[in-house]
């Protein structure tokens, strides 16, 4: 079984600040605001929705077909994702932009500044679901505006299972359209803070959003996640880190565990599980897609956190 993941693909330029940023800033000052903040320590990691989905649900075993749009400077990702086996066929080059960009800077307390310059992303309308074939399962992850919009209704005519997954693009979509995406996926996947944005912003409680999908999957960080269908709500654990070292990505790990249990056919219990946990492994490293999985070693770690095999 193949899943086409729709969003976007980007280098995450991140920038750690040995200081408070208050410490640099004048209150009283903010209408004329000029600071400068020196950064000792600096990566540059390889990220967007697309390609971090797809990094996790091909290291379970899965197969994952990325779809979305890059720039002229693609190459070092490029090379990335043939490495790591992961497909390029419906990565498309946008002559004269730039691959997506976030440029993020960290405090001692973790805050942060990100300025983010979206590039190709913007021209992800290019990209047709229709293109892709053998596919059995899609998300709609965070992209170009056009283009998310677009391949909802490409995967719903085509009838092809898929996920609405907003995440930070939620606050580009009005009222009618995110009723529109609920209507049209079969899952809505959000975390805490984006389903209360959701429900508000599409004027529609959980239960209405439960409703109007076979699932609501909601990731509450350390407090596990909870998938509701229509009458019941199972309550995810979340699987504890070894260590906790960068939660960013976490959330697209947990969306590729879904992926790979709506491909193997398991249950919400199950697929909920193999979420948390691969969620959980991420976290244990710096990076989006520097965490290495295997799916003999996450069937084993599956059995030693959950008690049951992997099947």
């Amino acid at each position: 079984m193949t899943a086409l993941i729709c969003g976007s693909f980007a280098f995450d330029t991140i920038m750690v600040f040995p200081d408070k940023f208050g410490r640099h800033i004048l209150p009283d000052q903010l209408h004329i605001l000029n600071v400068s903040f020196m950064v000792p320590r600096l990566r540059r990691e390889f990220g967007g929705c697309a390609g971090n989905i797809a990094y996790n649900l091909n290291a379970l075993g899965g197969k994952a077909l990325p779809m979305g749009t890059v720039g002229e400077d693609f190459a070092p990702y490029a090379q990335w994702m043939d490495g790591h086996g992961i497909a390029r066929t419906h990565v498309t080059q946008i002559p004269g932009a730039y691959t997506a960009q976030a440029f993020i800077t960290t405090d001692i307390d973790d805050n942060q500044i990100t300025a983010f310059h979206p590039g190709a992303m913007s021209e992800s309308h290019r990209n047709r679901v229709g293109d892709a074939t053998g596919v059995t399962f899609g998300i709609v992850s965070p992209d170009g505006r056009e283009g998310m919009i677009e391949h909802a209704e490409q995967f719903a005519e085509a009838g092809v299972p898929f996920i609405f997954d907003p995440g930070q693009g939620l606050p580009m979509f009005g009222q009618a359209d995110l009723r529109r995406f609920i209507e049209q996926a079969d899952y809505v996947c959000v975390n805490d803070y984006e389903a209360k944005l959701l429900a508000m912003r599409a004027e529609l409680d959980m239960d209405e959003i439960t409703q109007r999908t076979r699932a609501f999957i909601i990731t509450k960080g350390a407090e596990g996640s909870e998938i509701r269908v229509k009458g019941k709500i199972h309550d995810i654990p979340a699987v504890r880190a070894e260590r906790v070292v960068d939660p960013t990505g976490c959330g697209d790990a947990y969306r590729a565990g879904i992926l790979y249990g709506l491909e193997r056919g398991f249950d919400w219990e199950t697929s909920g599980r193999v979420a948390s946990l691969l969620s959980s492994l991420k976290i244990e490293q710096a990076g989006t897609q520097n965490h290495v999985v295997t799916p003999e070693g996450f069937r084993k770690r599956f059995t030693d956190v959950f008690g049951y095999d992997l099947n």
